[in-house]
């Protein structure tokens, strides 16, 4: 279901009656003595102010959605309420996604929704590992960008809650000169780190696939994006590439979580 365009719909009925009413209506009725709207003008032209107001800010500054995978554990847990800014790469058309104003790109290490190149009816959420022109490698569960590899600490056993299975918890920061970004990830150390299928997508022809992982150069216009949960994420290293236009905002903020109120807080 798009919300948006159905929350558009609903701004561009209820704007019309609004302008009715104060154009017609409204007059009518003091002519009239009548004080009260109509029932179909109270649930029209009586909620425009409201329904313009939410699809002003979720369409241009903040839109919420909901975890519903393990694929960014440790950083965004499975019932996680989030806030997307939607300003923070600049100012594009609702519906249509259409940039309009450009206000900068992402970055490396940000997490930011998007919508599923392969299905755009669809809201994807990843971290953006490599940029438009990076050559990104992914060898043995380790990340390199541009020939520096990240580096990694920690390593400590961690449940994964959506497989019960136990994985280790690193700290993977970018190089000073590519960010110096820094999150946590998890790797299960039981699973393949290559085992990835072939399936073309765009820009197939940038990647080669390896057992212990692929190399891929980043095609202009395009990000390549990975969840934290590295061996349980369905992600750039699947179905490619993650196009500009795709892009809805950089999700920072846990609002809510039923199950876990101490989750409630802004995350990197």
């Amino acid at each position: 279901m798009n919300f948006a365009l159905i929350l558009f719909i609903l701004v561009i009925i209820s704007g019309i009656a609004w302008v009715a009413d104060r154009l017609y209506f409204a007059p009518q009725r003091r002519l009239s003595g009548i004080e009260r709207m109509p029932l179909w003008l109270e649930y029209t032209a009586g909620f425009f102010p409201v329904i313009c107001a939410v699809f002003v800010l979720r369409s241009f500054i903040v839109e919420p959605f909901k975890i519903p995978s393990g694929s960014m554990i440790p950083t965004l847990q499975i019932g996680d309420f989030i806030l997307v800014n939607k300003f923070t790469y600049g100012i594009r058309l609702p519906v249509i996604n259409q940039k309009v104003v450009d206000l900068g790109s992402p970055k490396r290490g940000d997490v930011v929704v998007f919508r599923y190149p392969r299905d755009e009816s669809v809201d994807y959420i990843k971290r953006i590992v490599a940029l438009p022109g990076d050559v990104v490698q992914y060898q043995d569960k380790r990340l390199t960008i541009n020939g520096q590899p990240l580096q990694y600490s920690g390593g400590q056993p961690y449940l994964d809650p959506e497989n019960m299975r136990y994985a280790k918890r690193f700290t993977e920061a970018f190089p000073a000169d590519l960010g110096g970004l820094q999150h946590e990830i998890l790797n299960d150390p039981d699973r393949p780190a290559g085992n990835f299928p072939t399936e073309r997508f765009p820009g197939f022809e940038n990647c080669q696939y390896q057992n212990a992982g692929l190399t891929c150069k980043v095609p202009a216009g395009h990000y390549f994006a990975m969840g934290d949960n590295r061996d349980n994420s369905a992600d750039s290293r699947y179905w490619g590439f993650v196009p500009d236009k795709n892009i809805v905002g950089r999700a920072f903020f846990v609002w809510l979580n039923l199950g876990n109120l101490g989750r409630i807080g802004g995350f990197e």
